[in-house]
């Protein structure tokens, strides 16, 4: 599904984006490792002061690393969210992913388990791979298969379909719903297009992209599905969806991900937005309110299916 004519707060973000280049962070290789380092720097400051003073915030341990769930003071439907932030695999989450969880809580009651997972370079992607595995077996534990719903944007969203894929292929039940938002899923980063798509982009560039790959594959081939979940057998994944916006460096893999589940016969709710930037479903933007508004229905239902 493919959705036209951006709003003029979409417009006006884009704007201001390139009015302050943003990109340069990803653009220029000096300034992309001070991000990294002020990034972790921060540590783990847990969720913000809104979403603790309005829901119920548990923090748990896996590994020693800290695992936050967020729920609703009263009721809830029962549906739980494992989420991964996007970050490149080198930066802490955002304030924009803590809000976001907000109003997904807000839109349909579910409960919503973000685990705070390694990051390179310190730490590479084997290491992580274990991480959300075992965080995943701590966070299935207690969920019914058909309430687990796995999401992520960026490469939080590459950590959601990989780890989709090795519990299928470990024969376990896999989530119900893997919900992928502005998706990292080739970190080869060869596709012929994205050079052009890098020229449109306000906000990432190939540079910075590149160095995270590096940084987080270690000595692992690019090409293994761990690192790259768009690589191999697509088939018995549950339901799968992805966002993705038209300016984003990111767009010529979702693309291939449609193509690649269209010839596999695999079942794909595909949705590509017109100007769009990367990770805009997690902005306050009228786009990212029908995004949530479409997602909120997942979550509904896989509601309905469980009954």
């Amino acid at each position: 599904m493919i959705r036209s004519k951006p709003s003029l707060t979409a417009k006006s973000l884009l704007a201001w984006l390139r009015l302050t280049n943003r990109k340069r962070t990803y653009a220029e290789l000096d300034r992309f490792r001070r991000s990294i380092e002020n990034s972790q720097a921060k540590g783990d400051q847990g969720p913000i002061r809104s979403i603790r003073r309005r829901f119920d915030v548990r923090r748990s341990e896996v590994d020693g690393r800290p695992c936050y769930t967020i729920r609703p003071r009263r009721g809830g439907n029962g549906k739980h969210v494992l989420y991964f932030y996007g970050g490149a695999y080198v930066h802490q989450i955002q304030h924009d992913h803590w809000r976001f969880f907000g109003r997904l809580i807000d839109r349909t009651g579910c409960a919503v388990t973000v685990p705070i997972y390694p990051l390179a370079p310190e730490h590479r992607c084997p290491e992580t791979t274990a991480f959300v595995r075992r965080a995943y077996d701590e966070f299935a534990a207690d969920v019914d298969p058909e309430d687990r719903i796995v999401m992520g944007d960026s490469a939080g969203a590459g950590i959601a379909l990989a780890l989709t894929k090795a519990l299928r292929d470990e024969g376990k039940p896999v989530p119900k719903e893997t919900v992928l938002l502005s998706p990292w899923l080739d970190l080869t980063m060869s596709h012929p297009a994205q050079p052009s798509l890098d020229e449109r982009d306000p906000y990432l560039a190939l540079t910075g992209l590149n160095e995270a790959a590096r940084l987080y594959s270690g000595r692992l081939p690019r090409t293994d599905p761990r690192l790259s979940p768009l690589f191999g057998d697509l088939s018995g994944l549950g339901a799968l969806t992805v966002y993705i916006g038209t300016k984003d460096v990111l767009l010529a893999d979702a693309r291939r991900l449609h193509t690649l589940c269209t010839e596999q016969g695999v079942p794909l709710s595909y949705h590509e937005y017109e100007g769009m930037i990367h990770a805009w479903m997690l902005a306050s933007i009228p786009e990212a309110r029908q995004a949530l508004e479409e997602i909120a229905h997942l979550v509904d239902r896989s509601l309905v299916k469980s009954v």
